[in-house]
């Protein structure tokens, strides 16, 4: 990604213990600062250029291939591929700083396909979008899936990124498929009038929240599609539940204001479980576990974060990988709804609290989109206080407020309700709640730090 930091990426390449690397031309030079870093001598191929300007002298240790050195097409024999062989090393961020390589096969990548393009009856006649950076693993939908069966992957330029609707006009796309954030953008601007994408088949979001009222918006824009909600984390690849979203049954299955996560993709297996990874009993809240052809073969060189993720719960033969996810079924053979992380469950004063109980009121009481609360400022044992943000509303402020103290208990009130223009998002166009408090704390000269 030739948005990361220099000292990120070479994090990566030392961690995977890289001896090739394909580099396209356009981002050669701005490799070089890696490459000046590393030294043992690697193989660096840039098969999209005739030659390389200079090479500085703190690279020249290293061997490089252009366009010139590829031999025929012809000549190439393929393998017969092993599923159990490493797909791809994927990058995640890790609580102690360094990223964490997810080992995904080749058989966990192949059941996804195998699943997608089964579900959504994919022809080469479809044109997906690609909203996603290559190292966002949902990027593996767009390429592999429309590739599986010859449809057209149309790559949208930056500015196309920043004007979706005209992008999705303009390359008349069938299979739409993006982070609920980029739904959202596209309401506020105005971009999900009724009727204005008649030629998606199908409209995707996967990797946070789907509000129940983004999700209604993009289907009244692309009437003739089919919105779907898709869950799952980079170590069960892609991702491995779905709801098939339809207004009245949504609006009935639903809590929190987000559109339920579903029920497992074909041959996964599911387990709710209590802190003890114990089944809970039905209609509980727990943690997600899952297991299947999707789980991943753990974290590259690292037994110890595999160990503490990878589990075999009482009473199972099967190891599961714990997703530090909430939720819970409101009925028997019910969907999945997805109520915030383990980790967002904070303590204040004493008390547990779900942020994202919280956030749910706040978006319903202000009519708005987007809402984000956090612990503030840190306390001994937890946060002294909360903080709660959200997108600019017509709602008296006023009102809301009084909303929040009609249905929260004391210690669960925002302290202060800011406004955001706009949220600031990570590399995989999330909201990005660390950059949020930051920003706020470096506009507030007396603020206390984060911790």
């Amino acid at each position: 990604n030739t948005t990361f930091p220099t000292e990120r990426t070479l994090q990566m390449v030392l961690r995977a213990r890289l001896k090739r690397l394909i580099v396209e031309g356009g981002s050669f030079e701005l490799f070089l600062p890696v490459l000046e870093q590393l030294r043992e001598p690697i193989c660096v191929l840039v098969p999209d250029t005739e030659t390389l300007k200079s090479i500085p002298n703190s690279c020249v240790h290293h061997q490089y291939l252009t366009r010139r050195n590829l031999v025929d097409a012809k000549q190439w024999i393929a393998t017969e591929p092993n599923s159990q062989t490493l797909a791809y090393l994927l990058f995640t961020s890790g609580s102690t700083g360094q990223p964490k390589g997810v080992m995904v096969t080749q058989r966990n990548v192949m059941h996804f396909v195998d699943c997608m393009v089964e579900r959504y009856d994919i022809t080469e006649q479809d044109r997906f979008s690609q909203t996603f950076d290559l190292t966002f693993d949902l990027s593996a939908f767009d390429m592999f899936v429309a590739w599986e069966k010859g449809a057209c992957l149309c790559c949208p330029t930056q500015g196309e990124k920043l004007l979706p609707g005209n992008y999705i006009k303009s390359q008349s796309i069938t299979i739409w498929f993006s982070v609920p954030s980029t739904a959202i953008m596209m309401k506020k601007l105005r971009m999900l009038k009724p009727d204005a994408y008649p030629t998606i088949r199908y409209s995707l979001f996967c990797g946070e929240a789907l509000p129940l009222e983004v999700a209604e918006a993009f289907q009244q824009a692309a009437p003739n599609s089919v919105v779907e909600n898709l869950y799952g984390p980079t170590e069960l690849t892609i991702a491995s539940t779905l709801y098939r979203y339809e207004t009245d049954e949504a609006e009935a299955d639903s809590q929190l204001g987000v559109v339920p996560i579903g029920n497992a993709y074909p041959a996964m297996t599911e387990m709710i479980v209590d802190e003890d990874l114990n089944v809970v009993k039905p209609g509980e809240v727990g943690e997600l576990l899952m297991t299947g052809p999707q789980l991943s073969k753990g974290y590259w060189e690292d037994p110890e974060k595999t160990a503490a993720a990878f589990v075999v719960p009482p009473g199972q033969t099967e190891v599961f990988y714990r997703t530090g996810d909430r939720v819970k079924r409101r009925r028997a053979g019910g969907p999945l709804l997805y109520l915030g992380r383990v980790d967002d469950q904070i303590k204040v004063q004493g008390y547990r609290v779900e942020l994202g109980e919280i956030e749910a009121l706040i978006r319903e009481a202000a009519r708005t989109d987007v809402a984000i609360a956090v612990g503030y400022p840190a306390g001994i044992n937890g946060a002294d206080g909360i903080l709660a943000f959200m997108s600019k509303t017509d709602i008296d402020t006023a009102e809301i407020e009084a909303t929040i103290r009609n249905n929260l208990p004391a210690y669960m009130q925002p302290t202060s309700l800011v406004h955001v223009d706009t949220f600031p998002l990570n590399s995989n166009g999330k909201v990005d709640r660390r950059a949020l408090l930051e920003n706020y704390l470096a506009s507030q000269p007396d603020a206390a730090p984060a911790r």
